[in-house]
């Protein structure tokens, strides 16, 4: 004859066996989520300020200037009289603040 031995479940289980996947959560949120919405709004406020003469830098890595800012697009001079209209979200944030700053090293 055999004999199975059944174990019982451990008292308050149900809550500390949550506890792993609402950890986890909490860290994606914090180290994905969070710091994405924050550099997606620090790009929008960057557009925003963009105006005429600007220095920037596209997603494709085209250096110009802004000669005419539209609701949704940009007129960028890209030399030799060549002007280009980009949508508003192809100007690169980060790369167009270093183009500036190189600049600005170069005259000074």
């Amino acid at each position: 004859m055999t004999t199975i031995l059944l174990q019982a479940a451990p008292a308050g289980g149900g809550l500390m066996s949550f506890l792993p996947m609402v950890l986890i959560i909490v860290v994606f949120y914090f180290f994905m989520i969070r710091p994405q919405m924050k550099k997606q709004k620090d790009h929008k406020k960057y557009i925003e300020e963009l105006g005429v003469n600007s220095k920037v830098v596209t997603t494709a890595g085209i250096h110009g200037r802004i000669v005419e800012v539209s609701e949704t697009t940009f007129l960028v001079d890209v030399g030799s009289g060549v002007k280009l209209r980009f949508d508003k979200t192809a100007i690169a944030l980060d790369a167009s603040k270093a183009a500036n700053t190189d600049t600005v090293k170069k005259d000074a």
